[in-house]
């Protein structure tokens, strides 16, 4: 019997996640984006996170050859840039607002949260490429509800309390 990839992203696709945008650059290009549900926290000591990129991507090699990358976990509002960033192609942020970062990948002016991270690790994981990045720097709002990617669709979550 011949293993369903169909079937098994659609399986995968019952677990809710969040949504995140990775930003980078090199020196040849502008700093590019791209968005991920892949995003995960590895280890409080040290500070690590990881996420995913498929190494077959054109922009695989922007992000496995960058020093370090920003992510920026987004909210409820932000289903029109993560569909953006996640469609093949350049992947440019000049149309969405924006915010210097110390290490240099801008992160989006009103993300939930922000890790600025070195890269730790690069491994590889089948078809994708697992970047482990030691956090720097980070910062959160206290309020608002996340974008949050589930059976294909974008919906939101708000806590009970």
């Amino acid at each position: 019997m011949a293993f369903d990839t169909r079937a098994f992203r659609d399986a995968l696709g019952c677990f809710p996640t969040g949504v995140a945008v990775i930003t980078a650059e090199s020196d040849d290009r502008p700093p590019m984006g791209i968005t991920v549900n892949s995003f995960a926290s590895v280890s409080l000591d040290p500070p690590l996170v990881l996420w995913c990129i498929d190494s077959r991507s054109d922009r695989s090699q922007t992000f496995t050859g960058a020093h370090g990358f920003t992510v920026s976990v987004l909210d409820a509002t932000h289903r029109d840039v993560s569909a953006l960033l996640a469609q093949p192609g350049a992947h440019s942020l000049a149309d969405i607002a924006l915010r210097s970062t110390a290490l240099g990948p801008p992160a989006l002016a009103d993300a939930l949260a922000v890790f600025e991270c070195g890269r730790e690790a690069l491994h590889p994981g089948g078809d994708h490429v697992i970047l482990i990045g030691r956090v720097l720097r980070f910062a959160f709002r206290p309020s608002g509800g996340p974008l949050v990617f589930f059976r294909g669709g974008y919906g939101t979550f708000q806590p009970s309390r």
